[in-house]
């Protein structure tokens, strides 16, 4: 199962408010940077009949299967931080994440 704190739903709910379309967002990884693994955002406007599918916080999370291992149990929040924000993913089978923040290792 993949969650969104109320902060990070809102974000979603909103963006695809502003968008003016989409079914949620699906969450995944793909294999890049110096630690693997980063993961993926992008909105879903159809759904692909592989695709699994979560409810939280009132929004639909799909997540293809291949990526599920890497990402089952997570939650993602919405961190302010001075000028910075963004999706801050929680994710207990990470091991560790390189220097700059973009990829991860299980």
């Amino acid at each position: 199962m993949i969650s969104l704190t109320e902060q990070a739903a809102n974000k979603v709910k909103a963006q695809l408010d502003k968008r003016g379309r989409g079914l949620g967002i699906k969450v995944g990884v793909r294999t890049t940077g110096c630690s693997g693994l980063a993961y993926v955002l992008e909105y879903v406007d159809q759904v692909q009949t592989n695709e699994l599918v979560y409810e939280s916080n009132g929004v639909s999370i799909y997540v293809d299967p291949k990526s599920l291992p890497y990402i089952s149990g997570m939650t993602m929040d919405w961190k302010k931080q001075g000028l910075n924000e963004g999706f801050d993913f929680i994710n207990n089978l990470e091991r560790d994440r390189c220097g700059c923040g973009e990829s991860f290792r299980i």
